[in-house]
Order: C-alpha cells, then sequence, then structure tokens
C-alpha cells in the first residue's frame, strides 16, 4: 500500500496532482505517440520544463486538465 499506515492516502494523491511527467507518461495520458507529445512540446502546444540533463517534463494537472477537455471535446463531435 502506498499511503502510509496513518492515511496519508490524500497526501498522496494531492502530491501527485503537483508532479511532474515524462514524455511517455504524458503519451498514455493522451493517447498518442511519444514522438507526438514531443513535437507538440517543440511547438510550443504542450506546456514543460527541461531537466539539468535535457529532458521534458510536463506538470501533471495541466496535461490531466487537457486530457479531460479532448475527451469532453471528442464527446460532444461523437455522432
Amino acid at each position: 500500500m502506498l499511503s502510509g499506515p496513518k492515511g496519508g492516502g490524500a497526501a498522496l494523491v494531492d502530491k501527485r496532482m503537483h508532479t511532474y511527467l515524462t514524455t511517455a507518461e504524458v503519451a498514455d495520458i493522451l493517447h498518442v505517440s511519444p514522438k507526438t507529445v514531443t513535437r507538440w512540446a517543440r511547438e510550443g502546444k504542450l506546456p514543460h520544463s527541461r531537466t539539468l540533463g535535457g529532458h521534458r517534463r510536463y506538470p501533471g494537472e495541466a496535461i490531466r486538465q487537457l486530457a479531460t477537455e479532448l475527451a469532453r471535446s471528442n464527446e460532444a463531435a461523437a455522432p
């Protein structure tokens, strides 16, 4: 179990909402390839920052919000 014995589950969820995601994690959430995520970041379509090693990291909360908005727009576009 990930939460501690004192019921820190809420703190764990809160911590995950404010973490950064890797390119592969974003690709899984948005159902696209990692190359697409990298291209979108390069084009300025996705917010990101760089690690000291040059890897991109994406704000988890913003990516999850984008995924929710995309899901809603796809539902509205369905016949």
